[in-house]
């Protein structure tokens, strides 16, 4: 029987871009007023352009007087952390256009930090009557929101080193995640990359930190041109992987190189994932953390140009990010048009 349903690309027509709020219970606490400035950037950017729907266990006082506070959606929530790109809803579309919320699990990446709060999220937000469409329990798969990508066309990128690493789905097989991942999201074709890590990256490579799908059978990724870098001989093997890929028309892809940032270092001297990859697609803008390098940061706004000549393309400083290991496609998670509860 054809299946009724597709899993649409980040560009597809959007309603709502959720943030999860960090606060004094979080791993955030100690650098609280730096990170808080970077997420209200987000939210003025976000909530000027469209619906920002806002989780945390309180309003946050840097937006009691925000300028945009009438396109803010709040929902009072218990959270460990902010990641919701890994711990939101993933949307479906039917092909009448009534969204399904897939409610995955969520373990902190492999059970390597506390995510109890953050796993019961999306029932809470379900609750709130914001969102509109049939809550979709799949809670018996570990998936993160950041692992895959989309072209809205049958088409689905991942990493190998993320979807089979220890404690998540430790008892099925490639072939097993692979038949899944058809099935409950109507694909045609998963692209597996093997290759391409980050240092100091905590989610076994997150398809969203390396290479990222784009309109017009683009590809966006990142590129290493130092050979002295110990990220240079795995990025090398990965841009040679990504050549090999072919769409469903079986045509290869347009492949457009983003810089890699210089090694940014935390206070112990390990190196942070810093990425240009981790860029949020909107309706008319494009999202794109900058790491106070403004010669990559320059060379990485070209290349997203080239990917998304239509869109503003705005970048937003990530260095309080970072820290944390992650940067700004991990904070955010969009959600398709019609999600929105007309009432709100």
């Amino acid at each position: 029987m054809e299946k009724n349903y597709f899993l649409p690309a980040e560009w597809h027509p959007q309603s709502y871009i959720q943030l999860t709020w960090p606060h004094s219970g979080t791993d955030w606490n100690y650098m609280l007023d730096e990170v808080e400035t970077c997420f209200f950037n987000l939210a003025s950017e976000i909530a000027s352009r469209q619906p920002l729907l806002l989780i945390a266990p309180e309003y946050p006082e840097k937006l009691k007087d925000f300028k945009y506070k009438d396109n803010i959606h709040f929902v009072k929530c218990p959270t460990n952390d902010t990641w919701a790109r890994d711990h939101g809803f993933i949307t479906l579309l039917q092909n009448d256009g009534t969204p399904l919320l897939l409610d995955f699990c969520f373990n902190g990446w492999g059970m390597k930090f506390a995510a109890n709060k953050d796993n019961l999220i999306n029932w809470n937000l379900y609750q709130s009557n914001l969102l509109k469409g049939s809550y979709t329990n799949c809670r018996n798969f570990i998936l993160e929101g950041g692992s895959i990508e989309s072209d809205g066309k049958g088409t689905m990128l991942t990493t190998s080193t993320c979807l089979l690493a220890p404690n998540r789905n430790d008892v099925m097989t490639r072939e097993d995640i692979e038949l899944y991942l058809k099935e409950r999201f109507n694909l045609q074709q998963v692209l597996w990359l093997d290759h391409g890590f980050l240092a100091g990256d905590d989610t076994d490579s997150h398809i969203d930190t390396l290479a990222r799908l784009c309109p017009d059978n683009t590809i966006v990724y990142v590129q290493c041109t130092d050979s002295a870098d110990e990220h240079y001989d795995e990025l090398s093997k990965m841009e040679e992987q990504l050549k090999t890929f072919r769409t469903l028309e079986n045509t290869p892809y347009r492949l457009l190189p983003l810089p890699m940032p210089t090694a940014i270092y935390d206070e112990e001297g390990e190196r942070l994932p810093a990425t240009y990859a981790n860029f949020l697609i909107m309706n008319d803008a494009i999202l794109y953390p900058t790491y106070n390098q403004p010669d990559n940061d320059q060379k990485a706004a070209q290349i997203l140009t080239q990917a998304f000549p239509e869109k503003d393309i705005v970048g937003i400083d990530c260095c309080p990010l970072i820290k944390q290991h992650g940067s700004l496609h991990c904070v955010t998670m969009q959600y398709p048009e019609s999600v929105k509860n007309s009432k709100h």
